[in-house]
């Protein structure tokens, strides 16, 4: 064989040991096989590109590139080491198993990937139970303070005593929190209701046998929370006073008595109803005749709970009821008008406003009345009537008042206006001044002064020579005393006028020469003081006229 061949064959079979040699590298690293062909498709391409190269050189490359992959094992086997380190504690803390993995081979960066993100979940996992615990911890801790209990078992120990660090977050173990989280709340809102239960009855024996305040203060402290001393010392309470009704029996009888007419009042129970508890009536005060009376008040509290939307409406409708009717009342009164400050108005839109909520408020009642008979088998009575029927009865007697005052209001202006025809129109001005007050002495000594006065320099003036300019008129005083003494007299001549027998008839002959004597004065009398009752009554309208217009 020639030289050149036996070259030729050495370097072939150099080019084979590099290739196994390189498959073995591939072996202990894990390259999947879809890169070794690529990576043997490269070494082939080199070998292609670099023909020209030497063998040294060929060498160099190729211990270069081993040097650079067990590098890269070196890496990927620490991190892994590292990876399974953190495993371990993670499934220690959350009592876990480990993450299944071969050890042996080198792992390929999407192995190494995987493990990672399995170790974040873990991670994630350890924090939100660490949370967890320490929240659950400090709730069983307050609830055992609250219930003034140690812990019993080694789990609850090593909940309450232990490190936080040290306690196994597992799901057992956090299961196991939140049960005996649940049984300690669940004694703790027993005791709290307990404890409500004990206040109650306590407070219902303080008001029946009449407790001074100061002995009441003394519990002051154990009336708001609900803890096992606080139990303890309202239970020693209760007994105690339990004790005392026993001996103070008659007066707790009577005080439940008190409550339950109360009651009765709320409930709108009738005679009949209330005659039915017998007990009530009865003089001999025992135990037996207490715990009747006992039975009754609580029957009659929770009826009363359990509709006290009810019982509350039809108060809320009676006494807007009331109010409603004395609005109407003040209404038709004329002293309204000279109230200041708004309160008409306000009065006003209070009773539309009535007016309007009345009707809904009924209806609301109805339905709810509606609802309550069909759960009680029974008719909603209030005092022993429908109410339903007594709403109807008020509203018509309502409707019947206001028909009756507007009749009167009708015979009377219908009076009135015969009046007018038959003796003649009389001028109804408003007055700002009390229409009935006491006049003082000296306002009578004026007016009788005046009065005098006037009889002595009487003489007609016509009716526009009488008035006087507003410029040159009299004082506000003066007119006010004019208008008194013109008010005296014109209501003497009306009375003059209007009288029976004072109307002077043509037609009417006087029996003898006396009567027509005497009617003959009254006529000429009465034609005399036409002119001025018809002066006095301009200058009256005048007056006032120039008072409203704040002259």
């Amino acid at each position: 064989m020639r030289k050149s061949e036996v070259h030729a064959a050495e370097s072939v079979a150099c080019l084979n040991q590099a290739l196994n040699h390189l498959k073995d590298i591939w072996e202990e690293i894990g390259i999947p096989e879809d890169q070794r062909l690529q990576r043997t498709d490269t070494v082939k391409m080199h070998v292609k590109e670099e023909e020209g190269l030497t063998i040294l050189q060929m060498e160099k490359d190729i211990r270069t590139s081993l040097k650079v992959m067990i590098k890269q094992k070196s890496q990927r086997v620490q991190e892994l080491k590292t990876l399974r380190k953190q495993d371990e504690d993670l499934s220690d803390v959350l009592c876990s198993s480990l993450y299944t993995f071969d050890m042996t081979s080198v792992p390929t960066l999407e192995e190494l990937e995987a493990y990672r993100n399995h170790l974040s979940v873990l991670s994630k996992e350890k924090d939100h139970r660490h949370a967890e615990f320490v929240a659950l911890k400090k709730q069983i801790i307050c609830c055992m303070e609250d219930l003034e209990q140690m812990p019993d078992t080694s789990f609850e120990r090593d909940v309450v005593c232990e490190d936080e660090d040290a306690f196994c977050l597992s799901a057992e173990n956090i299961t196991a929190l939140k049960t005996l989280l649940n049984r300690l709340e669940s004694r703790k809102t027993e005791n709290e209701a307990l404890c409500s239960t004990y206040r109650s009855r306590i407070q219902d024996l303080w008001e029946r046998l009449q407790v001074p305040q100061e002995d009441r203060e003394i519990l002051t402290e154990h009336m708001t929370t609900s803890k096992k001393r606080n139990m303890n010392a309202l239970q020693a309470e209760v007994q105690h006073l339990e004790e005392l009704k026993i001996k103070n029996i008659r007066n707790v009888v009577e005080a439940v008595r008190t409550e339950m007419t109360l009651y009765w009042n709320m409930c709108f129970y009738n005679p009949d109803q209330r005659e039915a508890f017998t007990p009530y009536c009865s003089d001999d005060f025992t135990e037996e005749l207490l715990s009747l009376h006992e039975e009754e008040i609580l029957r009659l509290k929770k009826q009363y709970e359990d509709h006290k939307e009810l019982y509350k409406g039809v108060t809320n409708w009676q006494d807007n009821w009331t109010l409603f009717q004395e609005l109407e009342k003040k209404a038709t009164d004329p002293s309204r008008f000279n109230n200041r400050g708004g309160n008409l108005l306000k009065e006003e839109k209070q009773r539309a406003d009535l007016q309007k909520s009345l009707p809904k408020l009924e209806k609301s009642l109805k339905s709810q009345i509606d609802l309550w008979e069909e759960e009680q088998g029974c008719e909603f009575l209030v005092h022993g009537q429908k109410f339903l029927q007594f709403v109807q009865e008020q509203w018509a007697q309502y409707n019947t008042e206001k028909e009756r005052e507007k009749l009167e209001r009708q015979m009377k202006k219908s009076k009135q206006t015969e009046e007018d025809m038959l003796y003649g129109t009389s001028l109804r001005t408003p007055s700002k001044r009390r229409l009935c007050a006491t006049p003082t002495p000296g306002k009578t000594r004026k007016v009788a002064r005046r009065s005098s006065v006037c009889r002595r320099t009487f003489y007609f003036k016509g009716p526009i020579l009488a008035m006087r300019t507003p410029g040159r008129g009299r004082t506000p005083r003066g007119l006010d005393q004019n208008k008194e003494n013109m008010s005296h007299l014109s209501g003497a001549l009306r009375s003059m006028a209007a009288s029976p027998q004072r109307n002077i008839s043509m037609n009417s002959v006087a029996s003898s020469y006396s009567e027509f004597a005497v009617n003959f004065y009254l006529f000429v009398l009465f034609i005399c003081y036409i002119p001025l009752f018809a002066s006095v009554s301009i200058l009256s309208f005048s007056l006032t006229h120039m008072q409203y217009s704040g002259l």
